[in-house]
């Protein structure tokens, strides 16, 4: 698929149903985490699906009030360049939301692998 098939709308739609699918015991710890959608990574490639940016919960120690949130971001153009039908989309959003989640519970890729998930 390409970028033109579906705009930053579309795309933070499909990804907001996704979410809306995974398992709420999943969602449900998700504190202080807030999930953005953006075109690509900062360095402009389309080798980077998703991303946690912030202290895994297993890392948070003295973490508190008026912290920023964590961002869990996916990119639209990464996404779209490797798929090749809405359903494979929805697939890989599906995936890329579990990995980033799983991120934030303090579980590394390394572990992910081990689970199916890397």
């Amino acid at each position: 698929m390409n970028s033109d098939e579906l705009d930053a709308e579309q795309f933070e739609r499909l990804v907001i149903d996704e979410l809306d699918l995974l398992p709420d015991d999943m969602v449900d710890g998700l504190e202080n985490v807030i999930f953005v959608t953006e075109d690509r990574p900062e360095d402009g490639s389309l080798d980077i699906l998703g991303l946690y940016d912030g202290v895994a919960l297993t890392e948070r120690g003295n973490y508190g009030f008026g912290e920023l949130p964590d961002r869990i971001i996916l990119y639209r153009e990464s996404l779209l360049n490797l798929c090749s039908s809405i359903d494979e989309l929805k697939e890989q959003v599906h995936v890329t939301l579990v990995h980033e989640i799983a991120h934030f519970y303090g579980i590394d890729d390394a572990q992910l692998h081990d689970l199916g998930w890397g």
